[in-house]
């Protein structure tokens, strides 16, 4: 595409590695593993440039060995939120009037950095920090970063490139996209270092200044990305670094003047909270502030009777298991019909019992851990609760442990109540709730499946029957914002499926497409009068 001067072609998504045995970049994250765990990171905050460091400090471990700590992060206090709004509001000055090619050129090389040799850097810090495998590591901190950083630039050429249709005689129609007039508060989650890289950039590549407070179980990973924005040459102040307890700088933030947006992905609950101090604050704000949110999913899995078992099982297995369920789009809940069940049943515990768990560095293990200690025992506590529940029974697994790693097999709980606390409460676990229903009763499932979930994120069908697709997406229309037909409903990828939901689970905005970039600029049209009139009377004003 052509912006006047310069050319922009239009980017493919990154490949993914394999990480098979015998493969250059198999032992080459081998090796950073080691280094990576061999150390530990002391991690600042980050305010206009500047490394503060506040002594008050929280740790970053291995979730799969948490008695290995691997950095000591400064949380920010009251002044150092407050110098960062600062920070973001006299970063704006200069950052906003750079040209798109100036702001784009420092993204692209991002990606680039992150492509080739912080390639390993990140996916090993991933792996230690968020307990994730090689694959599950590469496709989200290096593909899908990498994916949009450049996807994104080119989103926004796109936007600036849109303009008036027309103009009349004597006079020039134009558009200026201008940055929020203010700064944006990226708060971002501890499972993918896709979106910890996604939230505060994306404002940035419009124009706007970012304060970023990362989840605090994810500062390790968070601050490898701050690390690569500074390589990339972002200038002072545009992305400002605050990790730090939620209670500590959401009210600062929230409270200031100059807040022009939020962009976060997190639970349902603190989303609502965010938005209602907004409200409350309505009146103080210089402009009304842009929210774009992401927020929970209880995700579902539909199978018609003509579904084919080893498709459907492997859905399952991936789509609920995969990052040991911790993923906004996980499988967390499925219909099956009772022709399925039994023959679903034994794929499922045959593969299942085959799957193995264990640290991130023995690339055999399919599970790792799950985040931290509070993740676990609220994960554990729905499967204790299924065990004694009379409307329910274990069909696999569900043993946890947490001596050393917060370790948690998957679960596949069947249940003869749709309406079971599993089938309706999102878990963020590797437990997956099943209901069994009658085969005649298809639409009628359809119906409760939609009715069920107060959320809205992601969900799938799964049958050879062209009519029954139609019939599943008519139903569903609402219950998914990503609705996938014979596939697991994960694994969203950047510039093929852009990715949100509505209802509980967010604003729909969609991540890794225009829509979302769209959000971060305020427009300006501009009309210029080249030959202006010269005096006030309209022809039809003549007495004759």
């Amino acid at each position: 595409m052509s912006t006047g001067k310069f050319k922009v072609p239009v980017p493919v998504n990154e490949p993914v590695k394999s990480y098979a045995p015998g493969s250059s970049e198999r032992e080459l994250l081998k090796t950073e593993l080691e280094t990576l765990k061999a150390g530990e990171v002391e991690i600042p905050c980050i305010i206009g440039g500047r490394e503060v460091r506040t002594g008050t400090t929280g740790t970053c471990v291995l979730p799969h060995d948490h008695g290995n700590v691997i950095g000591r992060y400064h949380k920010a206090g009251e002044k150092e939120v407050r110098d960062a709004v600062e920070a973001a509001l006299k970063g704006r000055v200069l950052w906003s009037s750079f040209s798109w090619e100036e702001r784009v050129s420092v993204f692209l090389k991002a990606a680039d950095l992150l492509a080739g040799p912080w390639r390993q850097r990140m996916n090993g810090a991933c792996m230690l920090s968020q307990s994730k495998n090689a694959f599950q590591a590469e496709i989200d901190a290096a593909c899908e970063l990498i994916d949009f950083f450049r996807f994104n630039t080119y989103y926004a050429i796109q936007l600036l490139e849109e303009q008036p249709m027309y103009s009349s005689t004597n006079v020039w129609n134009r558009v200026e996209y201008r940055a929020l007039e203010g700064f944006v508060f990226a708060v971002t989650p501890f499972n993918f270092a896709s979106i910890a890289g996604n939230l505060p950039s994306a404002p940035a590549i419009m124009g706007n200044t970012v304060l970023w407070k990362p989840a605090s179980n994810a500062v390790y990973i968070a601050y490898q990305i701050m690390l690569l924005f500074q390589e990339a040459g972002l200038p002072d102040g545009v992305i400002n670094f605050i990790p730090g307890d939620g209670s500590a700088v959401g009210p600062i933030v929230l409270g200031s003047p100059d807040l022009a947006g939020v962009h976060f992905t997190g639970s349902t609950a603190t989303f609502q909270s965010i938005w209602q101090t907004i409200g409350n604050n309505i009146n103080t704000y210089r402009t009304y502030p842009r929210i774009v949110g992401e927020t929970g999913g209880k995700d579902f899995i539909f199978a018609h009777p003509s579904a084919r078992i080893d498709e459907l099982g492997t859905a399952i297995i991936r789509g609920a298991f995969e990052y040991q369920g911790q993923k906004c789009s996980a499988v967390s809940r499925a219909y099956i019909p009772k022709s399925l069940w039994n023959d679903l049943s034994e794929f499922l515990i045959f593969r299942l019992d085959d799957i193995k768990m264990g640290d991130v560095s023995d690339f055999t293990n399919f599970i790792n851990a799950v985040i931290d200690e509070a993740a676990f025992d609220k994960i554990s506590g729905y499967i204790d609760y299924a065990k004694t529940s009379d409307d329910a029974n274990i069909v696999f697994g569900g043993i946890s442990e947490k001596s050393k790693g917060y370790f948690i097999q998957p679960a596949i709980i069947e249940t003869t109540d749709p309406h079971f606390r599993t089938m309706e409460e999102e878990i963020f676990g590797p437990v997956l709730t099943v209901y069994v229903y009658d085969d005649d009763d298809f639409e009628q499932t359809l119906h409760l499946c939609n009715e069920t979930s107060p959320y809205g994120l992601t969900g799938a069908v799964f049958s050879i029957d062209r009519g029954a697709i139609e019939t599943a997406g008519r139903f569903l229309r609402y219950a998914a914002g990503n609705f996938y037909i014979n596939d697991k409903p994960t694994g969203a990828v950047v510039g093929q499926q852009p990715f949100g939901g509505s209802r509980a689970s967010g604003t729909n905005d969609k991540a890794g497409s225009i829509l979302n970039m769209m959000r971060w600029t305020t427009p300006r049209t501009i009309k210029e009068n080249f030959v202006p009139p010269r005096d006030y009377p309209y022809p039809f004003m003549s007495e004759a």
